[in-house]
């Protein structure tokens, strides 16, 4: 699936650009709200915001919580990111080592995969287009790659009275890549699900919750560990579910 990249950004949308790449260039983590990052998502031809976000109405059950929870569900792909095109690879597991994730390390994990649609879909190739240049752009040149491995993941994350949801089951981590970017879709019903930023020491350095959509957060993942406080229902009568994009970035 060719498309082609554009890596210049009019000035209007340079401002907004470096309140998020000051910060993550300096601290190893930055948050933006969606005021901020919708602009920017706009310069990259992201449209049909809605349409986007309704498709994790549609996600699979993760299966290899090995909590043994059914909390979380989930939709995933893998792309090549060049600086002319993004192209879709195969379907393929996600994989983490232990060292990494170590709940539901150590094993492909096969989830169902991201739709056609919404692989194409501008919302999408907007999030990758300035995940990617932000990559590139932080990136010191003599250690930037010709091509990045990109994985996306649709999330959704269920709260019930009887068990909160728990966006990083496996507690405080790294995820075993270079960039990580999570962008909030939506909030129903929910209460908590902070955001929490940890440096090498495991000592906390920032905190955020992630509320609007498109609210966003990106993380240098050699520098800073991250987690998500669990959820739960402010209305028990209610469904409650915290949707996110997460796309992780590696060197090919």
């Amino acid at each position: 699936m060719p498309d082609t990249l554009s890596h210049s950004l009019p000035p209007a949308a340079l401002k907004p650009l470096e309140a998020l790449e000051v910060p993550l260039g300096q601290n190893g983590f930055a948050y933006e709200q969606a005021a901020a990052i919708r602009p920017l998502l706009e310069q990259f031809g992201m449209e049909r915001w809605e349409e986007f976000a309704e498709s994790w109405n549609h996600l699979g059950v993760d299966r290899y919580m090995a909590d043994g929870g059914r909390y979380r569900r989930r939709r995933h792909a893998t792309f090549t990111l060049t600086e002319d095109q993004i192209l879709r690879k195969p379907h393929q597991p996600h994989y983490q080592s232990r060292d990494y994730n170590t709940l539901n390390g150590g094993i492909e994990r096969w989830f169902k995969a991201i739709t056609p649609a919404i692989v194409e879909h501008p919302a999408l190739l907007a999030v990758l287009r300035l995940t990617q240049h932000i990559a590139d752009d932080l990136t010191p040149q003599a250690q930037r790659p010709v091509a990045w491995h990109a994985e996306v993941h649709q999330f959704r994350i269920e709260a019930s009275p009887d068990s909160a949801g728990r966006p990083t089951p496996e507690g405080l981590h790294r995820d075993g890549v270079d960039w990580v970017c999570v962008m909030m879709v939506r909030r129903e019903n929910i209460a908590r699900g902070e955001t929490t930023i940890h440096d090498l020491n495991r000592q906390p350095v920032g905190s955020f919750t992630l509320t609007d959509p498109m609210d966003t957060a990106l993380v240098n993942d050699s520098r800073v560990y991250h987690g998500v406080t669990p959820v739960e229902p402010v209305d028990p009568a209610h469904p409650a579910y915290r949707d996110v994009l997460v796309v992780t970035l590696r060197h090919e």
